[in-house]
């Protein structure tokens, strides 16, 4: 397996994670709050993995 298809795979369950996270922190403001910036700084860290001028 490649070293991008593992940072996919790692990154698709980072999401997975933040969306569980979110799940669990409904009714919580502060954990919800938190969970939407880390499932925001999951896709922000995927915008370079997808852009076309990647030297990968």
């Amino acid at each position: 397996m490649s070293n991008r298809k593992f940072n996919l795979i790692g990154w698709i369950l980072f999401i997975v994670s933040a969306i569980g996270f979110i799940i669990s922190s409904i009714g919580s403001f502060w954990a919800m709050f938190g969970s939407f910036f880390f499932l925001i700084a999951c896709l922000v860290f995927l915008i370079p993995f997808f852009s076309k001028d990647t030297k990968d």
